[in-house]
């Protein structure tokens, strides 16, 4: 191998905690671009004297960009969990982890298997409930912070008026309804997803249909149109036999994950009353982030990242990500087209991979048609992305933003007040630079992916997962 194995600097440990630093800023961030970029990821890779196995089981830190007239102050900081708390005592790992088994006695094991104990470490996503803001996984919990200080300032029960055992992390808010849209998830005898809207002050949910299943799919995400939600369910998931008889052999949630013997399924409902429209079926596929989705003639358009196979969660494991020769998943972005009146989805691709985090102007064109998505885009070698790519899905041109020896992350887009062009704004990345040993954040014009300007951290961020903007021309996207 010819390349250095430098993307290995996004899967190690940061320990310092930073309040409210003054960056330097190089080139200029955009007059009208005023707001609070948190993002949240990975801080620390080990729990106690455990070595933690998969990419979905580091500690959370969160990261906070507040950006104000040209000028960027940063912070971040661990979120103090229960589980962050018992690792820092000594305690090791304290729940099941995705990929590591609790340091616990047997019988604690057991007891949190049958009694469906899930991880209170809310490593993937934020989620802003009417002043509130809360780091966010898939657990029935999400843990409120300030976001001056981003200090840990309580907990929510968000199943709460929900018969689910927890709720994803990728929601969907409509800017019209002030509503959040989510699935609520339960495990045991029967598969069960619930769809449920929630009120954008994080009142009681209201559900509005259980869709059950007799295998365990694992779904990730969903998509929203204007009059549909469609949920795509995986062709992958969970053997649970197995994963309940991990509680004394150690086996995880990576262990019983695997190939079901059913095809993708593309189940479309009402998204007010949860009536079952439709459901469309579409060869195996393992599918985390959709980009967007819209209604045309008699056929509803899906654009999404997909893997082939289980490898796009058991090829995360941190041993084969951080080797000098990764076998990484390949996922590209495709567009699936699901006829109202059922039957087979057609597929087409619409850019090779490995790409992920799609992204597209949320606010502009969520349920509707749209022509660009947003990707990080993986060259050969590395575990981490190494380009920012814009695809225009009508015409298939496809535009680039590359620095040598460094590895952009999720690519969040801004729009710019009072903007017409569905382009018209800015690209937000955290930057990860082995070499320097820091991350930056780096502003991209979204139409032309020139650069705009970059704040230097003073460290090294681990490479994160998904981000928010709230601002006044931004006010809460979605994490789709």
């Amino acid at each position: 191998m010819t390349l250095s194995a430098d993307y290995r600097a996004g899967f190690r440990t940061q320990t310092e905690e930073v309040v409210n630093a003054q960056l330097p800023v190089e080139g200029s961030f955009p007059d009208w671009l005023r707001g609070d970029l948190i993002g949240n990821g990975p801080g620390q890779f080990e729990a106690g004297e455990t070595q933690l196995r998969h990419w979905f089981d580091p500690l959370a830190m969160l990261r906070r960009f507040r950006i104000d007239d040209g000028a960027v102050t940063y912070a971040n900081r661990f979120i103090r969990s229960r589980d962050y708390e018992y690792a820092a005592g000594g305690g090791g790992v304290r729940t099941p982890f995705p990929g590591t088994p609790p340091d616990r006695p047997v019988w604690t094991r057991l007891a949190q298997a049958l009694g469906g104990t899930f991880p209170d470490n809310p490593v993937i996503g934020i989620q802003q409930f009417g002043e509130d803001v809360a780091a966010v996984t898939e657990s029935p919990t999400a843990l409120l912070f300030d976001p001056d200080t981003l200090e840990t300032t309580g907990r929510t029960d968000l199943t709460a008026g929900l018969d689910s055992d927890l709720t994803l992390a990728h929601v969907h808010y409509d800017h019209d309804e002030a509503a959040f849209f989510n699935l609520g998830v339960s495990y045991g005898r029967d598969t069960t997803y619930t769809l449920f809207r929630r009120p954008a002050n994080g009142g009681a949910p209201t559900p509005l249909t259980r869709l059950r299943f007799d295998e365990a799919p694992y779904i990730h995400s969903f998509a929203l149109t204007e009059q549909y939600a469609v949920v795509t369910v995986n062709a992958f998931g969970l053997d649970i036999a197995r994963l309940l008889r991990g509680a004394v052999t150690r086996e995880t949630f990576l262990d019983a994950f695997q190939a079901l013997d059913a095809p993708t399924r593309f189940i479309v409902l009402d998204r007010q009353t949860g009536e079952h429209e439709t459901t469309v079926t579409a060869p195996p596929a393992f599918v985390y982030h959709h980009a967007n989705a819209y209604e045309r003639d008699d056929e509803l358009v899906v654009d999404l990242v997909a893997f082939e196979d289980e490898r796009a969660v058991t090829g995360l494991a941190l041993s084969n990500l951080r080797s000098e020769d990764p076998d990484l998943p390949v996922g590209d972005l495709y567009r699936y087209r699901l006829p109202l009146s059922g039957g087979e989805a057609d597929r087409e691709c619409l850019h090779r991979g490995p790409v992920e985090f799609p992204m597209v102007n949320y606010r502009q064109v969520n349920g509707e048609r749209h022509r660009y998505v947003y990707l990080a885009e993986t060259d050969t070698g590395s575990s981490l992305p190494t380009d920012l790519t814009k695809v225009d899905v009508e015409s298939g041109t496809v535009r680039r933003w590359r620095e040598s020896g460094t590895h952009p992350g999720e690519p969040v887009f801004v729009s710019a007040p009072d903007s017409a062009a569905e382009d018209d704004g800015v690209l937000l990345s955290i930057v990860l630079n082995p070499e320097a040993d820091r991350s930056e954040l780096v502003c991209l014009d979204a139409e032309t992916l020139r650069e705009c300007g970059r704040a230097r951290l003073p460290h090294r961020l681990p490479y994160g997962f998904h981000g928010q903007f709230y601002g006044p021309s931004s006010p809460g996207q979605s994490m789709a």
